[in-house]
């Protein structure tokens, strides 16, 4: 499977916002953006304005980054979100944001969305007392996302937990930290969906 190696706070400065991708670095006065706050690159100090089309593709681009995915992933779940009754950006955001390696990020059980992935992978979850290690795996309303009973020593989830109430945790979701026990109480609606996306340039994009 294809996955970006380089350094992830490259991202967050070609984008220009913090896309919270290296955990309580982001928070610390080491974040990349805060200390170089342009683009990277020969260039990074001297960028034009944005025409149309480069706006669509920068949301576009930063929407991939902070759920992590590549280019041919994000444009299925943008099929499946138009095919869907309703609002074609709010479909597509409601399904990123139920992606099991989202939901283990926001309940607190990792630091950052990579580490949620690696998590997921190499089975340190159940969902509905199953086993589950796909980090695409779509939660529903009423599931429960608990650690695994035998990797509940493991220091980066005892850590992260630490921090969940620093980082909040969303309304649609409700954490159990004692128990290591997550449940999805609804389905995100847009307004619970913390992000600094416009959806709506990313329908632009796609639907040309």
């Amino acid at each position: 499977m294809a996955r970006y190696k380089e350094a992830v706070c490259r991202l967050c400065r070609r984008e220009g916002i913090k896309l919270f991708l290296k955990g309580n670095r982001c928070f610390s006065e080491k974040c990349g953006v805060s200390r170089r706050s342009y683009a990277p690159g020969q260039h990074g100090q001297s960028r034009s304005k944005l025409s149309a089309y480069g706006m669509q593709l920068r949301e576009k681009q930063k929407g991939r980054r902070i759920y992590g995915i590549m280019e041919r992933q994000f444009r299925n779940y943008f099929r499946i979100a138009d095919k869907k009754k309703g609002i074609t950006g709010e479909n597509l955001l409601q399904s990123l944001e139920r992606r099991l390696d989202n939901v283990v990020y926001k309940l607190g059980f990792a630091p950052a969305m990579r580490l949620a992935r690696q998590l997921v992978r190499h089975n340190h979850f159940n969902v509905n007392n199953h086993r589950v290690n796909i980090p695409s795996y779509i939660v529903k309303k009423g599931d429960v996302i608990e650690v695994r009973e035998g990797s509940r020593n493991l220091q980066v989830i005892k850590d992260s937990l630490k921090d969940v109430d620093k980082r909040g945790v969303p309304a649609w979701l409700q954490i159990d930290s004692s128990s290591m026990k997550g449940i999805v109480q609804n389905l995100p609606t847009r307004d619970e969906i913390n992000l600094p996306l416009k959806e709506e340039l990313i329908v632009e994009l796609y639907s040309k």
